[in-house]
């Protein structure tokens, strides 16, 4: 398995929380891909010296897990995605529309924001046919009301994506994108650039429950959401504030994640 993770410094936590819980159900060997990139008066890449601690974690799962990073930092300061760097999302989520230029990214991929945490083997979904498209993702809890067509709910989240790395490349999808990221100011800049120009397929909500945990949820993705008491506001929460993941998600599941022999 081949999984990609997306993110300046202030991203290590959430890395290391989503390996251990992906190396606790998941024991299939697995390559983790790490991008980051330093961008000049806006933030820091991961450190070098971190991949040993990723790599210590990783093989707590299985000693043939190998995490990766790759400093991307000129590929990516080079064009700068110059009418989205001020929104509310870091540019370091827009990394992953440069993984098609870079040497030893595989074929087949899972893209994953470093806020979904597995709670299940998830080889069923890792396994599915995606070699007629170039990406396969659930649909967004709200994009239908705002994005996608209210009918087909078709506007998929970005933060779980399965991705046919030859298709992409032999159709320039993230090109494109990123001309698009460059050009164009857009709310969700990369998630709404894949939407508007991927041969895509929605999946069952269970690969990337963005609302209360089922049963059969696989990876539980802390977006924000909104509340309508007493006025209409957004909330959110991340797992690695174990304090508001209890008192305000009422989840206790990933408490696990908090003690020493899970990660470094």
């Amino acid at each position: 398995m081949n999984i990609m993770f997306c993110g300046d410094k202030n991203a290590v936590q959430g890395i290391l929380f989503c390996i251990a819980a992906i190396c606790r159900h998941e024991k299939a060997p697995i390559n983790f891909f790490v991008l980051t990139a330093s961008i000049p008066g806006k933030t820091e890449g991961i450190p070098d010296d971190f991949v040993a601690k990723m790599n210590v974690t990783a093989k707590k799962g299985n000693p043939e897990n190998r995490v990766t990073l790759l400093d991307i930092s000129a590929t990516f300061n080079s064009f700068l995605p110059e009418a989205n760097m001020s929104t509310r999302f870091t540019p370091a989520c827009m990394l992953r529309l440069f993984a098609d230029l870079i040497p030893g990214i595989p074929d087949k991929i899972l893209y994953l924001d470093t806020d979904v945490l597995c709670r299940k083997s998830f080889g069923d979904f890792y396994d599915t046919d995606i070699s007629d498209i170039e990406i396969a993702g659930v649909p967004d809890r709200y994009g239908k009301w705002f994005f996608g067509n209210i009918f087909a709910h078709n506007y998929l989240n970005s933060g779980v994506l399965l991705m046919n790395m030859v298709n992409i490349r032999a159709s320039g999808l993230f090109r494109k994108c990123r001309v698009m990221c460059r050009d164009k100011k857009m709310l969700l800049p990369d998630q709404s650039s894949l939407n508007k120009l991927a041969v895509k397929r929605k999946l069952p909500r269970r690969y990337n429950e963005q609302a209360n945990i089922r049963e059969d949820t696989v990876f539980k993705h802390f977006t924000t959401f909104f509340k309508i008491f007493p006025r209409i506001h957004p909330v959110t929460v991340k797992p690695w504030d174990s304090e508001r993941t209890h008192e305000i998600l009422g989840i206790y599941e990933f408490d696990y994640l908090f003690e020493e022999k899970y990660y470094e």
